[in-house]
């Protein structure tokens, strides 16, 4: 009976023995518990190289930002620069229609002539600076005798008067101008007020 009791307890204990190794500790089979290490690195590789891709395309949208901007910089100093040109020419234009009125009064002033002849001269230039500016396109504005228009008179008075319509210019203090349909300044008025109206 110790015989067969003793085979029993080494059946039981080489059993036992059997059971209580560690999973992998002599055991051939694969583990299903972690990843394979060549997985992981083929993952880790994938987001590395989408993360390249992204990075690659911020840097070129962020390239072509910087061009489009330097792109604008310059169109809008080169449309400055066109503009200041424009101005330029188009005052150099008027300068030299204005010289000779120049050259008149230089010569008015160098002459010796008795006043009646000097007045008759600066008269004619006078005539000949409205020439220039009629040319240009700077027209004066019509004042006396006019009905009072807020949007080229400017009253510096008005006066009672029965001599005149209700709201008439009856004096021109400072002739005003326009600039083909633009207004370069009001003119300076007197306006009468009828009582009579």
């Amino acid at each position: 009976m110790g015989k067969s009791n003793g085979k029993s307890e080494r059946e039981t204990t080489g059993l036992d023995l059997e059971h209580e190794l560690p999973a992998g500790d002599g055991d051939d089979r694969p583990s299903t518990a972690n990843p394979a290490p060549a997985a992981q690195a083929a993952e880790a590789s994938s987001v590395e190289a989408e993360l390249q891709k992204v990075k690659a395309e911020r840097d070129s949208l962020l390239d072509r930002l910087a061009r489009a901007q330097a792109e604008f910089e310059n169109a809008r100093r080169r449309a400055a620069r066109e503009q200041q040109d424009f101005r330029d020419f188009a005052t150099v234009d008027a300068i030299k229609s204005l010289l000779p009125v120049l050259d008149s009064f230089e010569r008015a002033l160098q002459a010796k002539s008795e006043p009646r002849d000097f007045r008759s001269g600066v008269e004619l230039i006078y005539k000949q600076l409205q020439d220039v500016l009629t040319r240009m396109g700077v027209q004066p504005i019509q004042a006396k005798g006019q009905q009072f228009d807020p949007h080229v008179h400017e009253a510096i008075e008005m006066v009672e008067t029965p001599d005149a319509a209700d709201h008439e210019v009856i004096e021109e203090w400072q002739r005003g101008y326009k600039f083909k349909d633009r207004l370069l300044r009001p003119a300076m008025v007197k306006v009468a007020k009828n009582p009579g109206n």
